[in-house]
């Protein structure tokens, strides 16, 4: 008889902790959670005014300690510039980079991007020796060592390259959605700042591309046209 009063007491403590656990979840599922103004979703600095200065500022300093940890690498005499330019496009850029098909840049953040690049540049071509003296190599010399091609020129032609992505997806994709729909409410008053689009367009604008709806279907040309992007000196 005791034993059949034990068996039932256990499965009503075990129903009562079981009711518990479930009331509990349940009540962490209604919590309301505290507004922040920015926060990071996969690596990425999200904010609430859709500004990616700060998050820009983030990645250039990422790039910096990853620099710094493959510093070694940049100093070893027996690598060739050549070696260690791609060692700079394979291990600092894509840090720096990291999510930068999504970008809306000003003029002032271009300008750090390329501070930025010229420097590890710099570090890599070192100082050259000119009438008696040595010294820093220029900004135009940079330009001519690298054929014109830098980090501004290589995220808009990633950005044309998203573009081309997400107008070939399918209609139910989330980020097709997000692309597609007309957000809705009030703007604030001045002048209304560039949207994402409109900078890709204006990009393909400059590149003297017509029409890319029709042309980014086809992905061998649109390749062409990413390739474009990332050489082209008007950008």
């Amino acid at each position: 008889m005791w034993a059949h009063y034990e068996v039932a007491y256990s499965y009503t403590c075990l129903r009562l902790w079981i009711q518990f656990r479930i009331f509990n979840i349940i009540s962490q599922v209604f919590v309301t959670y505290e507004g922040v103004a920015e926060f990071i979703y996969l690596g990425t600095l999200i904010s609430n005014d859709n500004i990616v200065q700060n998050e820009i500022q983030r990645r250039i300093l990422a790039g910096n300690r990853t620099y710094f940890a493959a510093l070694s690498l940049f100093r070893n005499r027996l690598l060739s510039r050549a070696t260690k330019i791609l060692l700079y496009k394979t291990l600092i850029r894509p840090v720096v980079t990291y999510g930068a098909e999504t970008w809306t840049m000003t003029k002032k953040e271009e300008q750090a991007l390329l501070i930025f690049e010229r420097k590890i540049f710099r570090k890599i071509y070192d100082l050259k020796y000119e009438d008696g003296e040595w010294k820093s190599r220029t900004n135009r010399e940079l330009e001519e060592i690298s054929k014109g091609e830098n980090i501004v020129k290589w995220i808009q032609g990633q950005r044309i390259s998203w573009l081309g992505h997400l107008e070939r997806m399918e209609e139910d994709r989330m980020p097709k959605k997000i692309f597609t729909q007309e957000l809705e409410g009030t703007r604030r008053r001045g002048r209304l700042r560039k949207g994402w689009k409109e900078e890709v367009e204006r990009d393909l604008q400059v590149l003297g591309v017509r029409r890319w709806k029709e042309l980014v279907i086809d992905r061998e040309k649109w390749r062409c046209i990413v390739r474009q992007a990332k050489d082209y000196n008007g950008l």
